[in-house]
């Protein structure tokens, strides 16, 4: 084999390895943005919850300035089907030819609807917290870390109305780090969180002791 096909073998193996690693920290990339896109997606959807009550309950109490039910931020879900934003549109133009006197019967049933405030305050009062405060709850009453497996297996026995990933979860917990509302601690290759109330109570005795 001569020289110059030894440098081109060299070189084409060296450019696999480079193409390789690349298309390995891409595929990482896109995992890390995945689960972040779907931890605010859940948290958007408990916004979106949140509200919706506050839109009925506002309309049971007979509001003079409506709030609109649809918020620049719920416009841009993705998980909003074609079908369902071609409803949304079509519910807006016929609410846009609806008459004055429409309006006005609108307002009417409001009123009518009032003796109905408390029953409307208790559905408030149900709404599920979002998957942030349940994260954090958890933690706070935890003795012990925790990891985001065993914080995913908690949430979803208390919780199984609701779909729990434990991806979403990992991402949350790594958000609270960020703003100092949990603590990360790694032992080995394994990885558990504590509340960061708890996190600054034990820092306390070490810092004094040093």
């Amino acid at each position: 084999m001569s020289e110059n096909q030894i440098s081109t073998t060299e070189l084409t193996s060296q450019y696999i390895a480079q193409v390789t690693s690349d298309l390995e920290r891409n595929g990482k990339e896109q995992e890390r943005i995945a689960t972040d896109i779907a931890a605010l997606q859940e948290q958007l959807l408990a916004l979106q919850h949140d509200h919706s009550v506050l839109v009925n309950m506002h309309q049971a109490l007979g509001g003079t300035s409506p709030v609109a039910a649809t918020t620049p931020a719920a416009a841009s879900v993705p998980s909003q089907s074609s079908g369902r934003t071609k409803q949304t549109k079509a519910a807006k133009e016929v609410k846009a030819a609806k008459p004055k006197k429409a309006a006005a019967t609108g307002v009417k049933k409001a009123e009518a609807r009032k003796p109905e405030t408390g029953k409307t305050a208790a559905k408030a009062t149900t709404a599920q917290p979002s998957l942030v405060d349940l994260i954090r709850g958890h933690l706070e009453a935890q003795n012990e870390p925790r990891s985001a497996a065993e914080i995913t297996t908690a949430l979803t026995a208390a919780h199984p109305e609701r779909t729990i990933k434990t991806t979403v979860v990992r991402t949350t917990l790594e958000n609270l780090v960020a703003r100092s509302s949990a603590h990360r601690n790694k032992q080995g290759s394994s990885v558990f969180y504590t509340a960061a109330t708890e996190a600054a109570a034990k820092a306390e005795p070490a810092a004094a002791a040093g």
